[in-house]
C-alpha cells in the first residue's frame, strides 16, 4: 500500500510590520491585525524595533482575526537589523551579529536578515562579511520600502548564489501598508512552527509591490516626529 502524501498549504505571510511600540511606528496591534485580515493574509509577524510586547499581544489576538500570529521583533545588532521570528523572549540589542543569530536559535527561532544591503537603514552588510551574512536562516530579498529596488536585487542575487531561503516584507510602519509585500509559504499546516520550518527549508515564493514614494516619505517623517517625542519624554522622566 502506498503511503498517503502529506498535504501542504500555501499561506500568505507578512513577516515585517511595525506597531506604535516601535519608535517609528504609528498604529495599534488591532489596527494591524484588522488590516491583515482585510488583505486576506494567513499570518502576520509584528517585528518592532527592540521591543517584543506588541508581538506577544498580536499572537494572543490573532486567532480572533482568523490569523496566525508569529512572535518576533527586529533586533538591532551591533552590525544592523535582524528579524527574530519564533522567539519567546526579547533578544537584547547591541550584540554582535553572529551572537544575535545564536540567541535567536537558542530560543528555537529563525533569523531573517532584512534589507541587508541598505546601509542607510541599518542593513548589516555595511559591517559584516558575506560569509557572516550567509549564516542567516533566510534573507529578505524584497522590502517594499526600498525606493530604487537595487538593494533588493543585491539581496536576491546573494541569496540565490548561496542557496539561502528568501522572504519578503512590507516593512509597514502604518496599517495601510500591511500586506504590500508577502511571503507565500508552502507549509504543512497552518501554524507558527510549520510556517517557520517551511521558510527555513526554502519553501517560499516572493510577492510584492513597492511602497509609493509619497507614503515612504510620510512614514519616515512621521517616524522622525514620534522618535523626537519619545526621546523628549524619556529625557523629562
Amino acid at each position: 500500500m502506498i503511503g498517503a502524501v502529506k498535504a501542504s498549504l500555501v499561506l500568505s505571510v507578512e513577516l515585517h510590520v511595525h506597531s506604535s511600540l516601535s519608535y517609528d511606528g504609528r498604529d495599534s496591534v488591532d489596527a494591524l491585525l484588522e488590516r491583515a485580515q482585510n488583505a486576506s493574509l494567513d499570518a502576520l509577524a509584528i517585528t518592532d524595533h527592540d521591543e517584543f510586547d506588541a508581538s506577544r499581544e498580536a499572537v494572543e489576538k490573532a486567532p480572533a482575526y482568523d490569523l496566525v500570529g508569529i512572535p518576533g521583533m527586529e533586533v538591532t545588532s551591533d552590525a544592523g537589523h535582524v528579524l527574530a521570528l519564533g522567539i519567546s523572549e526579547a533578544i537584547p540589542s547591541g550584540l554582535p551579529f553572529v551572537e544575535t543569530l545564536d540567541r535567536i536559535h537558542d530560543q528555537g527561532g529563525i533569523a531573517v536578515v532584512p534589507h541587508p544591503f541598505q546601509e542607510s537603514r541599518s542593513g548589516v552588510m555595511a559591517n559584516i562579511s558575506r560569509v557572516e551574512l550567509a549564516r542567516a536562516d533566510a534573507i529578505e530579498v524584497y522590502n517594499s520600502r526600498l525606493l530604487t529596488g537595487y538593494a533588493n536585487k543585491q539581496a536576491r542575487e546573494f541569496a540565490t548564489e548561496h542557496g539561502i531561503p528568501m522572504t519578503a516584507g512590507s516593512d509597514a510602519h502604518i496599517a495601510e501598508m500591511v500586506g504590500r509585500a508577502i511571503t507565500n509559504v508552502d507549509a504543512d499546516e497552518r501554524s507558527v512552527e510549520a510556517i517557520l520550518s517551511a521558510i527555513a527549508e526554502g519553501r517560499t515564493e516572493i510577492e510584492g509591490k513597492r511602497t509609493p514614494w509619497h507614503i515612504s516619505f510620510k512614514q519616515a517623517a512621521g517616524g522622525a516626529k514620534r522618535r523626537v517625542r519619545s526621546r523628549l519624554a524619556d529625557f523629562l522622566e
